[in-house]
């Protein structure tokens, strides 16, 4: 009788990542396998906060950078598609930091909380064990514009509008054109979406993107 080969187990890096300068707290709960790139993780921290990567970045670990070189950009020493996070002798409480959009200053706060050994089948993706609020709008201008725009009257005031709308529509006659009526508030509620999803976060919706960076990781290999 055949014996059955266990897999092997793989260090995974519990890592708890804070968006930098807002209160209340943006944050994330990421398990990172230690095969993980450091182009792979810029795209899972990408992804975590719903941002889409048009900017530059860099990653500060133990006074090193590390990141994606562009044209006209900054350059690293290091191929990222290469380097490994279980290269970087990271270790539970140790802390490093991920810039991103130089202008606007975004700046992650990520923290080992623990190393485990996890045993399954396959390639492993980035998972969202939990975290708290939606991600800032990269292009929102910084953490100082985020808190400007997002003060609590103002996220009050948006829900009442949006709450105005919604009411004359539904009040609509029967014989009324809704969807002319809904043309003319779309750019309006387009623009109170910002602020009325600001406690928004869909963990399940996060681990399925998670899972599509592997799947199109192993396409393009």
């Amino acid at each position: 009788m055949s014996e059955t080969t266990q897999p092997e187990p793989m260090s995974v890096y519990q890592v708890r990542v804070v968006v930098r300068g807002i209160s209340p707290l943006i944050w994330r709960r990421l398990l990172i396998p230690a095969d993980t790139t450091i182009a792979g993780l810029h795209m899972a921290l990408q992804v975590a906060f719903g941002w889409s990567g048009e900017h530059l970045h860099r990653f500060v670990i133990h006074g090193s950078e590390y990141g994606i070189s562009y044209l006209g950009g900054v350059g690293f020493r290091d191929d990222p598609h290469r380097v490994r996070v279980a290269e970087l002798g990271l270790r539970p409480t140790e802390r490093f930091t991920y810039h991103y959009d130089f202008t606007a200053g975004w700046c992650l706060d990520l923290r080992v909380e623990q190393i485990l050994l996890l045993t399954g089948p396959g390639r492993w993706a980035a998972v969202c064990r939990g975290g708290r609020r939606a991600g800032p709008p990269e292009d929102c201008g910084g953490v100082w514009a985020f808190l400007e725009r997002t003060q609590p009257h103002l996220v009050r005031a948006a829900s009442i509008r949006a709450a105005q709308i919604l009411g004359m529509l539904l009040d609509e006659d029967e014989d009324e054109d809704g969807a002319t009526r809904f043309s003319e508030h779309r750019d309006e509620l387009a623009g109170l979406l910002p602020l009325l999803g600001l406690e928004r976060f869909d963990r399940p919706t996060l681990n399925r993107a998670l899972a599509a960076l592997v799947e199109t990781e192993s396409r393009a290999a």
